[in-house]
């Protein structure tokens, strides 16, 4: 395409902010030797091109939006922000000439800047707002007909007035139509009171060839006259029978829609669906800025009528829509719609009567060529059907500044074009284009240099597609963190919202001996249960942590927590997880005795999320280990607590008596010295050791605890029926050892066991009287007692069926049951006594820290028979 050199003719100059004119609300508009424009403020200036000098200057109450002129009726119509529309005579202008003619000479500077009006500026009369509405954001005009646009909550409002005859008032008539355009919400800043919208509504009237023209319509303002065929296709057959105008609408969502006059009319009188009266044409997804037709195909020598065939839409950001009638393979008449992309972003932009678009961004001013025509490499060569659209447009720069608006003058050459525009800066500016004076054309390419500029394409292509192919990767990899936060967020409200009662993801502990390379180990099996909707995927993980809780009371000793983590992989409804850890013996050989379980769901945002939250664009910031983001928390996760269990020393005990699978004893490791030395034992002589020793000298430590019978058949209910209370309350005591079933099925009352480390440990229940407590009689107990001779692992059986008593008493409390009458005196007695035991112990302690070894025995033998009479109180638990 040959660009015309444009010649450039500066008149004036007005005011604007110090940033420059904002882009949408300056308006430009030329009547003859008349030029009318506005700058987005408040003002509206009328300038005589033909004497270069300012006629009048108009103020109005508020920024002024948009112009129109109706040259056959002489009057204005402004549209002014947030006030309504204001209709001016143009007789008002020619006064002002006639009193300001003597003193317009000198009224510009050389340069034709005007850095304030020469001329008195005009209040505009309130009487002169014909339409007052604060929520009108644009308006046009037919010769008989007003449209406006108004804002609503949540919807632009179409309405129709009736324009009076020329000679009458020049307010509207009453309203004859109204259709809401879009349901969708308005922009953000389009709401507000204060700020003014950064982008308005574009309206544009459209004609068939056969109908009335808009006489008060011209190329600057707008109104366009469309061949009949494309007329047809885009509007229907409704509108090309009723030869009626339609009103082209472009909303600043990027909607772009049309409304058909006399469908608007009628609608008034017999209301019918918004959705049957609008019609959606397209979608350009920005604003949108320009709506225009041209002429691509050339016309006859007979043909007179100049109709556009091609109907034109201009985004903000550069997104084209060009839409013709052209034939289809089979013949047929059809629409052809073609989307170009040009640089922006778009400030303004105008139709000739060619097929030429100007449109302006901040670099300048740029015209493409809609015509069929070749590329700058070939001007012969073209692929397309002739009348089809070019596949590509190539926008040539005109060396122009940048522009504010702009206009096609109806005065141009024959050929020719002539612009009326107002730069960013605020100058008047007529840009004559002469299709005679072209600007010097490139030589033609050479193959080779062809060849050269492929290959840089080429390689540019690939380019992007590697970095396309990057950022689609990142996005995938956010997609997918985000669908597993929530997963995780639905998981976390599940567990979270369900304390009591059933919970959807459960973690059931259960212990029990078993054998590994020689060696007995207590095994703890976590059985994790998926019960809820959701499913357990990559990223979780099941957390167990092992605590020995004796150590607690050991401050020199190093943390005995140990924590392991599992993966959890594809675990969905319904779903189980079986997880196998070993207690003990540790490497010492030593079990302590309880140990707490903790389980708990981890799920690692560092694994799943991490690469997510910092992807990195290998196009722009070159990959390196120092500068990856720290995105994450301390946790790095999501910790979800499940259950926690204790296993204490009934659940450690074994009792190969009874022919327990895996209870018979091996023990820790021996030493390899002692092994020996007792396989070269005499046969029939004793074992030396502190072990036989302390079994052959001392008596096993004994605790006995007493509990109310009663008590004791509230608690266990209906679910020991058939056996003695003994057998029930030691089966009730065993319920988490394997032994439990083989107690029932026995009926046994009393059991020996064997403890971790070897030691034997002795269960017994029996039944006994307690007299001297309640007034009215004997109670029935149950008498439980632990023998060991292990003094530790007797504390350690002890302290377990205290915790589990406690827990009972708890539970019946809670259900309300009440202890019968006591006797306080009886009471008060053996609480006395315990106090007077605890005296002794403290004072036979001292002793021991100061008398010699052979007085010390004695002390030692006192000491322990006051521990003893301490583990076995008269104290009885009702």
């Amino acid at each position: 395409m040959a660009s015309p050199r444009p010649r450039v003719e500066y008149l004036a100059g007005f005011c604007c902010p110090l940033g420059g004119l904002a882009a949408g609300k300056p308006r430009v508009l030329c009547h003859g030797a008349e030029i009318f424009l506005s700058t987005g403020s408040e003002l509206v200036y009328v300038y005589d091109r033909e004497g270069r000098l300012l006629i009048a200057v108009y103020k109005f109450p508020g920024q002024v939006w948009h112009l129109e002129l109706l040259a056959l009726r002489k009057v204005l119509y402004v549209l002014c922000a947030r006030s309504g529309i204001y209709c001016l005579s143009l007789d008002q202008t020619t006064r002002s000439v006639s009193q300001d003619e003597d003193g317009g000479d000198d009224q510009d500077s050389e340069d034709g800047q005007v850095s304030e009006p020469p001329v008195p500026v005009i209040p505009v009369d309130p009487d002169s707002c014909v339409l007052p509405d604060t929520s009108l954001h644009a308006f046009t005009v037919l010769d008989d007909a007003l449209i406006t646009l108004a804002l609503g909550p949540t919807q632009w409002k179409m309405q129709l007035f009736e324009c009076p005859s020329p000679g009458e008032d020049p307010r509207p008539g009453g309203q004859i139509g109204e259709v809401e355009l879009s349901t969708c919400i308005p922009p953000a800043e389009s709401q507000g009171e204060s700020a003014a919208p950064r982008f308005l509504p574009v309206l544009c009237c459209a004609s068939p060839p056969g109908s009335r023209t808009p006489l008060g319509h011209s190329w600057s303002s707008g109104g366009v006259t469309l061949e009949g065929a494309l007329f047809g296709l885009l509007f229907g057959a409704d509108a090309a029978l009723l030869e009626s105008p339609v009103v082209l609408c472009g909303l600043p969502d990027g909607q772009l829609c049309c409304v058909i006059i006399k469908t608007l009319v009628t609608s008034t009188s017999a209301p019918g669906d918004p959705k049957a009266l609008v019609k959606i044409l397209h979608h350009l997804e920005e604003p949108v800025v320009f709506i225009g037709a041209l002429r691509t195909e050339p016309l006859a020598e007979d043909v007179e009528d100049v109709h556009c065939d091609c109907l034109v839409a201009l985004g903000h950001h550069g997104r084209t829509l060009a839409i013709k009638a052209s034939w289809d393979e089979a013949g047929h008449l059809v629409p052809e719609l073609r989307e170009y992309s040009v640089p922006g972003p778009v400030l303004c932009a105008a139709c000739d009567r060619s097929s030429r678009v100007y449109h302006s961004t901040s670099a300048g001013l740029r015209v493409v060529d809609l015509a069929q025509e070749g590329s700058p490499l070939d001007s012969t060569e073209h692929d397309g059907a002739p009348g089809s659209l070019p596949p590509l447009l190539y926008p040539d720069s005109l060396g122009v500044c940048s522009l504010a608006t702009l206009c096609v003058s109806s005065s141009a050459p024959e050929g020719g074009a002539e612009l009326l525009a107002l730069s960013a800066k605020g100058r008047l500016m007529i840009c004559h284009l002469d299709p005679h004076d072209e600007a010097p054309q490139p030589s033609r390419v050479t193959s080779a240099k062809a060849g050269q500029k492929i290959k840089q394409l080429l390689s540019g292509i690939g380019t992007v597609s590697e970095r396309v192919s990057s950022l689609k990767k990142a996005v995938d990899q956010r997609d997918k963190a985000l669908t597993c936060l929530n997963e995780v967020m639905n998981v976390s409200c599940a567990l979270l919202s369900s304390r009591e009662g059933p919970r959807p993801i459960s973690c059931t502990i259960s212990t029990a001996w078993s054998r590994l390379q020689l060696q007995d180990v207590l095994m703890a099996t976590c059985l994790l249960e998926n019960s809820s909707s959701f499913s357990l995927d990559r990223g979780w993980a099941l957390c167990v942590q092992v605590l020995r809780s004796s150590r607690a009371f050991d401050l020199d000793s190093a943390s005995s927590a140990v924590t392991y983590t599992i993966p959890v992989d594809q675990l969905g409804p319904g779903g189980r997880r079986e997880v196998t850890l070993p207690l003990g013996p540790g490497e010492d050989g030593a079990l302590d005795l309880p140990v707490t379980v903790s389980c708990a769901l981890f799920y690692s945002l560092r694994e799943v999320v991490g690469r997510a939250l910092a992807p990195r664009d290998p196009f722009k910031d070159p990959p390196s280990a120092e500068c990856t983001p720290v995105v994450l928390p301390e946790q790095d996760g999501v910790c979800l607590p499940l259950s926690e269990h204790t296993v204490d020393m009934l659940q450690g005990l074994r009792f190969p008596s009874l022919g327990v699978p895996h209870t018979e004893a091996l023990g820790p490791a021996k030493d390899p010295i002692h092994t020996f030395l007792g396989n070269c034992r005499v046969p029939g002589s004793q074992p030396a050791g502190p072990e036989s020793l302390r079994a052959k000298y001392l008596p096993p430590s004994v605790a006995t605890i007493k509990v109310s019978a009663e008590l004791l058949r509230a608690a266990l209910g209906d679910s020991h029926a058939g056996v003695s209370l003994g057998c029930a309350t030691l089966q009730w005591l065993l319920t988490e050892n394997a032994a439990a079933d083989i107690v029932k099925a026995q009926a046994l009352s009393s059991v020996q066991g064997v403890a971790p480390d070897g030691t034997d440990v002795h269960l017994i229940i029996r039944e006994v009287t307690v007299t001297d407590l309640c007034p009215a009689g004997p109670i029935q107990a149950m008498e439980i007692q632990v023998e060991s001779s292990s003094l530790a692992n007797m504390c350690r059986a002890h302290h377990a069926i205290v915790g589990r008593l406690q827990r009972l008493v708890v539970e019946q409390a809670a259900r309300g049951s009440s202890p019968p009458d006591l006797r306080l005196q009886y009471l008060h007695q053996m609480q006395a006594n315990h106090e007077t035991l605890l005296r002794e112990v403290q004072m036979l302690r001292d002793r021991l820290c100061t008398e010699d070894e052979a007085s010390s025995c004695a002390t030692a033998q006192r000491l322990l028979q006051v521990y003893r009479r301490l583990r076995s109180p008269s104290l009885l638990l009702l």
